[in-house]
């Protein structure tokens, strides 16, 4: 795998935990934790959003579905 695709991978990952530990986030919270573009943050979301792990209750704000994850490392 690139290591820019293992990059990725590593953040979506990061993201979808901080997302699950917190609860309910805004998508101006999780620019500031990652100190990325919010364009970047939204693809993130995306790829997450896609794959039902993740669903926007309301404009800019995100939590996680009930769908069960296996994480590895």
């Amino acid at each position: 795998m690139k290591p820019s695709t293992d990059r990725m991978l590593t953040r979506i990952k990061s993201v979808y935990m901080f997302i699950s530990e917190r609860g309910t986030v805004t998508t101006q919270e999780l620019v500031d934790e990652f100190g990325i573009t919010p364009r970047t943050i939204q693809r993130d979301l995306n790829v997450l959003a896609y794959n039902d792990l993740i669903h926007s209750p309301s404009k800019g704000k995100w939590t996680t579905t009930k769908k069960r994850v296996k994480m590895s490392s």
